[in-house]
């Protein structure tokens, strides 16, 4: 069974991390860096790869006994009961082209299960907070979604329509249709606002552990529900389809027409 309230040290240890990882990647941000491509031919650079070293670092120190799980830099230990799994950049190609819609996100999972997630943008400075038992916070205050019913009156998120393989394309745009208005493009930023009530609803496929697994603590605190495209929760295992939404409402609406 995993924890129904998250240590606040750990809540603390998730802030430093950001803290840790934001301070490199300011250092590199509009800088002109060298970008590799890994081996999905997506881009990576210096500073993804130091930021997640670094949280890795005062992991390894204050908390030996946890495992970590990071997109650049692999696994360590990860079926311990207690897991960190970090994606330093997400939106590496908003970085590289200088554009603050990119996050760090970090989330630890407990059995699993994520209890505690981060997401931190370190140039525009917003970071948002979720842990079991705590809610959400968003810059130090209690964030919240807004209430959107109607799918006809959502705002839609997604990074982009491109990401979207075969008939998952066709359901994504099922979705689309029926929106107030699409927008493209924010990755991790996106769910962030979702929670914040900005933002009404995103979907998305193709993610990894570590695009979406400190998410789920972001949205669901602030009131939100974020599952797959089945509608259940997220966990270890997921196919990475995912779906949040401010308002259960719009995200039963959301589910009906990806399943068409």
């Amino acid at each position: 069974m995993t924890v129904s309230v998250v240590d606040p040290a750990l809540v603390d240890l998730g802030r430093r991390l950001a803290d840790a990882s934001g301070a490199v990647i300011r250092r590199y941000f509009r800088t002109p860096v060298a970008v590799d491509d890994k081996a999905d031919e997506s881009p990576v650079t210096i500073a993804d790869r130091e930021a997640e070293a670094a949280i890795r670092a005062i992991v390894a120190v204050e908390r030996p006994d946890h495992g970590i799980i990071g997109e650049e830099h692999g696994s360590d230990r990860p079926d311990a009961e207690w897991v960190w799994v970090i994606d330093p950049i997400d939106g590496t190609k908003s970085f590289i082209t200088g554009r603050p819609i990119f996050g760090t996100i970090i989330a630890l999972l407990h059995g699993g299960v994520p209890v505690l997630g981060v997401i931190d943008q370190p140039i525009v400075g917003d970071r948002w907070v979720g842990a079991a038992g705590h809610g959400t916070t968003f810059n130090g205050a209690s964030a919240r979604v807004r209430a959107c019913p109607s799918l006809g009156a959502a705002i839609l998120g997604t990074t982009s329509p491109d990401a979207f393989a075969g008939d998952d394309f066709a359901a994504f745009r099922r979705v689309a249709g029926g929106v107030k208005i699409p927008i493209y493009g924010g990755d991790c930023y996106s769910y962030g606002l979702v929670a914040a009530g900005h933002l009404d609803l995103v979907v998305e496929s193709g993610l990894k552990l570590y695009d979406w697994a400190g998410l789920v603590p972001v949205v669901v605190g602030a009131g939100g529900v974020m599952t797959d495209w089945s509608g259940r929760p997220l966990a270890l295992g997921s196919d990475g389809r995912v779906v949040a939404a401010g308002d259960p409402a719009c995200h039963a609406a959301a589910l009906a027409r990806l399943a068409g």
